[in-house]
């Protein structure tokens, strides 16, 4: 007789052993069975258990669909939209509020769901550069869309991740049960809040003692020259994927492939020669730089750094903008009569370096892929924020990401990085280009200031 650790071993053995020869039924229509496993207890396990390996086979068969299964349980996508990104200082929405944004986004996303806005019990806004937080623009951006007085609202800051962290935090209430529906959104308008009017004017000489606290400080521009001299990520190829970027969006802008994403904006700008204001419709990103090569990107000069490799057309605009995201229980939503686009399957946060803060999607990937059992090989398309093309980069090549898979239509080195908006925009982004694929699993992902990285497993219905 052995002990019951024993006999828990040879028992996990044995089931691993027969999974393998259920595999090998299931493949060749052969019925294997042990004969030539030295121990006589694992080898009457192993052929004890040869049917349960049957079950075993189909159950590690769930496992790696989980991302694709569904229940009622389940926290889905009801409608992804956003504003256009249009430039910092010079673009169409240099004059228009961040509660203005913001409400343009919940009407569109209340207009094309078609939800009672009294079913919206909680939003979440994403914004990092606001004054207070964001927490009265965004409760006000909240009642003036016609949502109910009971319903609430926080903001979160968590800088370029900001948005996709709302997300994550209306996800979060519908799984535990306190909500059945709520919008995670994102909002920044960095023409108003940008500067150095958004940093503290002091820093402690204690913390700072500490170098990793130290290095928080560090510009993102220097962090990106980092990431490039650490992981050899030369100018030229820098060049190359700017180019790409902008090349990308342009063709996908004049192919009208951003339209079923935009919700359109009216608001009033002040022109900047005359000072005249006018009404306008805001309709398209305008930071789309067409005709951009690697050889006019070659011309710029390193914007951080002496003799540096990052250049203003390597870097993501400095934009205005906003984007929200209705979520809701897929019982509630089937209930309703609700729309369904796809599922919130999770989200994975990471610590890295400081200042190297731009390999953030490299681990954060890898990270929220595990929790479900995937490989990069298992989804369709991901949409990483451009930080800099020097991040960027390095993570496609990290994680061995396809170009035909990334950014397919570009990604904020020509689109715009509205700093609290862009975790919601790549959402809404993503869920119109996997319309468009037929492509069922997509990643979202972005870096984060101060040493982070973020990432989303997402699937598609429509």
């Amino acid at each position: 007789m052995f002990g019951f650790g024993r006999l828990f071993h040879y028992t996990v053995d044995a089931f691993l052993i027969s999974v393998v020869l259920a595999g090998i039924k299931r493949s060749t229509g052969l019925s294997p069975r042990v004969s030539n496993v030295g121990n006589k207890d694992l080898r009457q396990l192993a052929n004890t258990y040869l049917e349960l390996g049957e079950w075993g086979m189909d159950l590690m068969m769930y496992a790696s669909n989980e991302a694709a299964s569904s229940c009622d349980s389940d926290v889905v996508v009801v409608s992804a939209l956003r504003t256009p990104m249009t430039k910092g200082k010079k673009g169409g929405l240099k004059d228009t509020l961040p509660e203005e944004m913001l409400l343009a986004a919940f009407k569109g996303v209340v207009d094309q769901s078609g939800i009672d806005p009294k079913l919206v019990e909680e939003i979440c806004v994403g914004t990092v550069l606001q004054p207070s937080g964001g927490a009265n623009t965004a409760r006000m951006a909240q009642l003036a869309a016609g949502f109910p007085v009971t319903s609430y609202v926080s903001t979160v800051n968590r800088q370029c991740s900001s948005g996709l962290a709302a997300i994550s935090t209306i996800a979060k209430s519908i799984q535990a049960g306190e909500i059945q529906a709520g919008i995670g959104a994102g909002v920044e308008s960095m023409s108003r809040d940008f500067g150095p009017q958004s940093l503290s004017a002091t820093n402690s000489e204690v913390v700072t003692q500490n170098q990793l606290a130290a290095d928080c400080l560090i510009p993102m521009g220097i962090t990106s020259e980092n990431v490039a001299a650490k992981y050899s990520i030369s100018r030229e190829e820098q060049d190359a994927f700017g180019a790409l970027s902008f090349q990308k969006a342009e063709a996908a802008q004049k192919a009208g492939k951003f339209l079923s994403e935009i919700v359109p904006v009216t608001t009033t700008v002040v022109d900047l020669k005359t000072g005249e204001s006018k009404l306008i419709v805001v309709s398209e990103d305008d930071g789309i730089r067409a005709g951009t090569t690697k050889e006019s990107l070659s011309k710029l000069r390193p914007a951080f750094k002496e003799g540096g490799s990052t250049t203003a057309g390597t870097s993501s605009q400095v934009s205005d903008g906003a984007a929200a995201v209705l979520l809701a229980r897929r019982s509630f939503a089937v209930e309703h009569g609700l729309p369904i686009l796809g599922r919130f399957v999770g989200a994975s946060t990471v610590g890295v370096e400081p200042a190297i803060m731009g390999i953030g999607p490299a681990t954060a990937i890898p990270k929220v892929l595990a929790t479900r059992g995937l490989t990069i090989d298992d989804v369709d398309f991901f949409e990483i924020n451009e930080a800099f093309a020097s991040q960027a980069l390095w993570s496609q090549r990290e994680l061995g990401i396809p170009d035909d898979k990334l950014n397919r239509v570009g990604g904020a080195i020509a689109l715009g990085h509205p700093l609290g908006a862009t975790g919601a925009r790549q959402v809404a982004t993503a869920y119109a280009e996997a319309k468009r694929s037929d492509a069922h699993i997509f990643v979202t992902s972005m870096c984060v200031g101060s040493g982070m990285g973020m990432a989303a497993l997402f699937t598609s219905e429509a």
